[in-house]
């Protein structure tokens, strides 16, 4: 969202303890841990300020928490700010707001305007290398009685309210900061900038260059063979009175208008020139995913740079509620599909230690068996792995325990039968059955469809699962809370196409028993999907304090590798960030859901798209 800025920040306070008792000593210092949010709601002009909005911390503890509004000018080479703002800021700090989110500025105006202070600062900046400011700070800080540094650090007054800085940028990527403050502290600071989703490494997939031998075979071989050693497999090639059908399943192209691209290119080198009409059809375990069919002029003028992909897409047909395949047999079918890729998992803020992690190797084995159907395999192993815990499972720990399993340092993380169906209508179902995932074992389910293009898509969804042993890879739990555990959910997708945006409704029963609902936020930046969650469920099921009256949250983000790899490929890594000693709101962890398999092979994805399809 343009205009937005969100940041998580941890405070550590330096010789002040988190914990007390012995056994929570490995802990260390205190930490704090907030979210901040500013949004601009004026812009710059030539004449007026920008102004922006500001809620620091506003859940939970709220040590440093504020609300404050913020202008700021630039006349070259000076860049002039003045706020006023509450709470860290203001004459007072603000209570806590346990599970609840609080904001006087919004909530209590008054109070607010009553409360806060004015801030401001000037930078001067005669190179974009370096620059010098000057800033008044009007905390309190011997006042800020809840603040833990405060008995510590801050008994009287600080010598002055002024802070002095200088910052240089000895490359564009990367800044180095040195400041006075407060009139009897130093800092020192980097910062490191990029851009979401730019690729590390310039992405280049090498063209196919036919062989000369090769062009002595017939024209499907021959296309089978290039899109074989360009990335496809299970492909499907046949000629038949000017029309040219090819159906191959993408296993290197994160977008799918590339994949059809590159098979365009190929059409286009090697095609006879009696094929008037060109189908291609791109498929996913013997699923069609997506049809682009075209007239071969149309082709020729989109690679001799005559149409841009977008007009050529406009003069075809594209589909994704095609459910039927030619019987024509597919070659370079893989019989097997692997993949390792590094993996961390942390442990933050128990007791017992503030960092806890383990680091390893995940690696899966799949077999597709017939159309739509999937074995799939995991086995992970953590060589570095400090995971332990001194909090106790809850009363209904069906996270809150997860740590026994974490803990172990070689897993079989899953071991499944996966099937998916795609019917008339573009109706999908889905049904998993076996180790689901580290904790869980049972049946999972749903039924799903998308609407307007891929703009919506809803379904339903549901489990019954047996808790797996920790120490037993194929044992199921015997003494558990709950013989079996199931759940039952209406699932929501609102997709946002143009601004790459999208909101998950779930709502229903989730693991525990609790009945309640979860939104999802996702913003999707050239690849990289940035989620946070927040759950709310009725938490009378559960008889301990910890749980009652909790609100899940968490984020997460999923990394395409290719922006590492310097060249195209579908995987993709995730790390989420959430509580794993509440058990509100929870469910499995899905090897796949229908709507990230249907994704963005819908006709409104594909038209956002369009730019990809050629390098």
């Amino acid at each position: 969202m343009a205009g937005l800025e969100v940041n998580g920040r941890v405070t550590e306070v330096i010789g002040v303890p988190g914990f007390n008792l012995a056994s929570e000593q490995g802990y260390g210092n205190y930490k704090d841990k907030a979210v901040d949010l500013k949004y601009q709601i004026v812009p710059e002009g030539k004449y007026i300020p920008a102004i922006a909005l500001g809620i620091m911390d506003p859940s939970g503890t709220r040590v440093y928490a504020s609300q404050y509004i913020v202008a700021s000018k630039q006349i070259y080479p000076f860049d002039f700010t003045i706020g006023f703002g509450n709470g860290r800021f203001g004459k007072s700090q603000l209570s806590a707001s346990g599970q609840g989110i609080r904001a006087e500025m919004l909530t209590d105006p008054k109070a607010w305007l009553r409360e806060s202070q004015f801030f401001y600062g000037i930078q001067f900046a005669p190179s974009e290398r370096y620059s010098l400011m000057v800033e008044y700070s009007p905390i309190m800080y011997d006042k800020q009685t809840s603040d833990p540094a405060q008995p510590k650090y801050f008994q009287r007054p600080v010598p002055s309210h002024f802070n002095f800085g200088f910052r240089w940028r000895p490359v564009d990527w990367a800044e180095l900061g040195l400041s006075y403050q407060r009139g009897n502290r130093v800092g020192v600071s980097l910062a490191v900038a990029f851009d979401i989703g730019r690729p590390l490494l310039p992405i280049y997939d090498a063209p196919y260059k036919e062989k000369p031998e090769e062009r002595l075979r017939s024209v499907p071989d021959r296309i089978a063979t290039a899109l074989a050693a360009s990335g496809f497999s299970d492909i499907s090639v046949s000629i038949h009175t000017g029309d040219l059908l090819i159906e191959a399943q993408n296993d290197r192209y994160y977008y799918a208008p590339r994949a059809v691209g590159v098979i365009s290119e190929v059409v286009v080198g090697i095609a006879p020139s009696d094929v008037n009409n060109v189908r291609i059809v791109l498929k996913e375990n013997g699923i069609p995913r997506v049809e682009v069919a075209c007239m071969m002029s149309d082709l020729t003028e989109l690679y001799a740079e005559r149409l841009t992909a977008r007009e050529f897409l406009y003069l075809s047909n594209v589909r994704s509620d095609i459910t039927e395949l030619s019987d024509i047999p597919g070659r370079y079918r893989k019989l097997f599909d692997y993949g390792i890729k590094p993996t961390i998992q942390t442990l933050l803020n128990d007791p017992s230690g503030y960092f806890k992690f383990r680091a390893g190797i995940a690696a899966w084995v799949s077999h597709q068996p017939w159309k739509g159907a999937l074995l799939v395999t995991g086995i992970e192993g953590y060589p570095l792995n400090n995971v332990s815990t001194i909090n106790e499972p809850l009363s209904i720990p069906v996270r809150s325990d997860i740590a026994l399993y974490k803990k172990q340092s070689v897993s079989l993380s899953r071991l499944m039968y996966d099937q998916i169906y795609k019917m008339p209508g573009e109706l999908y179902w889905r049904i998993s059955a076996g180790l689901l995932e580290i904790e869980y074992a049972g049946l999972d389910g749903e039924v799903a469809m998308p609407l307007y293009g891929g703009r919506l898509m809803v379904g339903l969804g549901g489990s019954a699962l047996k808790k797996r042993e920790p120490s037993n890879p194929f044992a199921l739990k015997n003494d558990d809370v709950k013989s079996l555990y199931t759940t039952a959910f209406v699932n929501t997708r609102f997709n946002f196409v143009d601004s790459e945006f999208s909101v998950d409704l779930k709502a229903g029963r989730f693991l525990a028993g609790d009945l309640g609902g979860r939104i999802t936020l996702s913003k999707f930046i050239n690849g990289v999907i940035i989620s946070a969650w927040y759950g709310v469920a009725d938490t009378s099921k559960f008889t301990d304090r910890f749980n009652k009256g909790y609100h899940d949250a968490g984020i997460s983000v999923t990394i395409p590798l290719r922006l590492f790899k310097g060249s195209d490929s579908r995987t993709s890594y995730m790390y989420s960030l959430s509580p794993w000693t509440r058990d509100v709101a929870q469910d499995i962890d899905h090897y796949r859901t229908l709507f990230d398999f249907m994704g963005r092979y819908n006709k409104a994805y594909f038209d956002k798209d369009a730019g990809r399809m050629v390098k």
